[in-house]
């Protein structure tokens, strides 16, 4: 007899998690609570609703978490302009922290002892997950069950879900979509199939969220971002929440084709992963975000989080948003965007995002008496350069009569 007697699942309702659910009802003989989270992934979630309860559940938790999501994990995120080997904008990794924070918030509530979760053990997410449930709640305890069980194929898991009179969505039996999808409201990723040949594009009707660029519109589009202590708080002079700003941005993006990536990456576990992402969104805010920090930033600031950011986006990627070095740079980027007020117009057309101005009333740094190319009226001695640029020169003009002496 198992020691759990109840058990929190991240439900989707989807075959995976609905297989998950009579599995460990049958393997634990213990009782599950479901929990399905609304992260902007534009799914109808009701129906996960009545499928678990049809499986028997009585505690069904069913939570928008959409301006959390973007208010405490994404905005946090990009005020560090965080990339994660130079391209991926971290769509799938910023959520799970989230989840697995709820997770541990409701195994709280109901008395659990564990929690699920239908990450497979190839993949960063079981990593995320329990990093995170591990660093809430270090006691508790976590069953993955594809770490466990044998149904480790799509085969495997249709003939589980028939013979236990579990319905599965037509799409699945014919074979649905040929990819393995995430969607929350920073972005929506494709894996597996036809993607697993890093050497094949991937085909035109994948994309959900973007036009191509060549359909995009011919005629450009301006929009302008107002920015507080380093968040966009309005588009167009209209004042907007996080989870909005971002939907919008999304809307905006899509429409004008952009945000589409194609990649290889390195997971965690130590294996390569070919991947394909659209973030609309998280594109636009990227650039923009860079372009108000360029005018409000001191430069060896901007410098400092620049070399810091590879770290801050691996400790995202591997699972670590609530270790202590995380929040220590957090708190290091939080403090430096006090002063990343003010104003950035951007240019959407074609798949590009281009700035085409920035502003600060309040924190601007940028002085035109001194950068100017005209007359500055003194303001800027030019002379002073010759001293500024021999005393950086000379410890090369030492080395060099160095090695003349020696005749090298």
């Amino acid at each position: 007899m198992s020691d759990v007697k109840k058990v929190v699942l991240a439900y989707s309702g989807g075959l995976d998690t609905s297989v998950i659910l009579q599995w460990l009802q049958d393997h634990y003989q213990c009782e599950v609570v479901t929990f399905t989270a609304d992260i902007g992934q534009g799914e109808e979630l009701e129906p996960a609703r009545e499928k678990a309860r049809k499986l028997g559940v009585k505690e069904i938790f069913i939570d928008d978490l959409r301006e959390e999501f973007v208010r405490d994990f994404v905005y946090p995120m990009f005020r560090a302009n965080t990339v994660y080997e130079g391209e991926y904008l971290l769509g799938t990794s910023i959520a799970r922290p989230l989840i697995a924070k709820r997770l541990i918030e409701i195994a709280n509530l109901t008395c659990a002892d564990a929690i699920s979760h239908g990450a497979t053990g190839k993949g960063n997410d079981q990593v995320r997950f329990e990093l995170g449930a591990y660093a809430l709640k270090p006691d508790i305890k976590i069953i993955a069950p594809w770490r466990e069980w044998d149904l480790l194929s799509r085969e495997k898991l249709l003939a589980y879900a028939e013979a236990h009179g579990i319905a599965v969505d037509m799409k699945h039996k014919n074979g649905g979509s040929p990819y393995s999808m995430d969607a929350n409201l920073l972005h929506i990723s494709y894996e597996g199939r036809s993607l697993e040949n890093p050497a094949q594009e991937p085909e035109a009707d994948m994309w959900r969220w973007t036009v191509s660029p060549e359909q995009a519109p011919d005629q450009p589009e301006y929009i302008t971002l107002g920015f507080s202590g380093g968040d966009i708080v309005a588009i167009n002079e209209v004042a907007q929440s996080p989870a909005n700003v971002l939907a919008e941005l999304n809307r905006l993006g899509g429409k004008h084709g952009i945000g589409r990536q194609d990649l290889v990456e390195n997971r965690y576990v130590g294996m390569k992963s070919r991947g394909c992402y659209e973030t609309p969104g998280g594109a636009i805010m990227l650039k923009a975000h860079r372009a108000m920090e360029s005018v409000t930033l001191d430069r060896e600031v901007a410098h400092l989080k620049d070399e810091l950011m590879p770290r801050y986006a691996s400790l995202i990627y591997n699972g670590y948003w609530w270790s202590p070095e995380r929040k220590m740079l957090q708190t290091m980027i939080d403090a430096s965007q006090a002063t990343v007020n003010g104003w950035v117009r951007v240019k959407l057309y074609k798949g590009n995002v281009m700035v085409v101005g920035r502003d600060s009333a309040t924190d601007s740094l940028f002085d035109p008496t001194i950068a100017t190319f005209e007359d500055d009226a003194g303001a800027y001695n030019q002379a002073d350069a010759g001293g500024f640029i021999k005393l950086h020169a000379l410890r090369l003009r030492i080395a060099a009569r160095l090695q003349n002496k020696r005749g090298v």
